[in-house]
């Protein structure tokens, strides 16, 4: 595959990512609602439509700097105000993790014998989801 291929394939989002956008969209929702405003007002005033606006706030859309910066010049804030906000909800988060654990060895109770092991091994799988 080229590079030219490879910059416009789709990129799937990590885990961080979709954090990141949700802890934003949750801070920019409740600086809107200590605000007082309705969607539609800082909506108006950031030069978007409510429906983004709504998305944002839900983390369903990943907005550009630009957007960002709109939604929170509309909400009179800065970013120098807004990313520590977003940094402490994502420091208070931990992503779930599925922890199994398996151990098999030969003559060890309640385990599995497998030919040709002679000593236990562990196998660890985490999944963050």
């Amino acid at each position: 595959m080229s590079q030219a291929q490879e910059e416009t394939k789709p990129r799937t989002p990590r885990a961080i990512d979709v954090l990141w956008r949700r802890a934003l969209g949750e801070t920019l929702r409740e600086m809107r609602i200590a605000r007082g405003e309705r969607l539609d007002d800082t909506a108006r005033r950031a030069g978007i439509s409510p429906q983004y606006l709504s998305e944002m706030e839900r983390g369903r859309k990943d907005p550009s700097s630009e957007m960002i910066g709109a939604v929170i010049g509309a909400l009179e804030s800065s970013l120098a105000e807004v990313l520590p906000r977003v940094a402490d909800s994502l420091g208070s988060r931990s992503a779930p993790v599925i922890d199994i654990r398996s151990t098999v060895g030969v003559g060890t109770p309640n385990t599995t014998s497998m030919p040709g092991r002679n000593s236990p091994s562990e196998v660890t799988l985490s999944i963050a989801a």
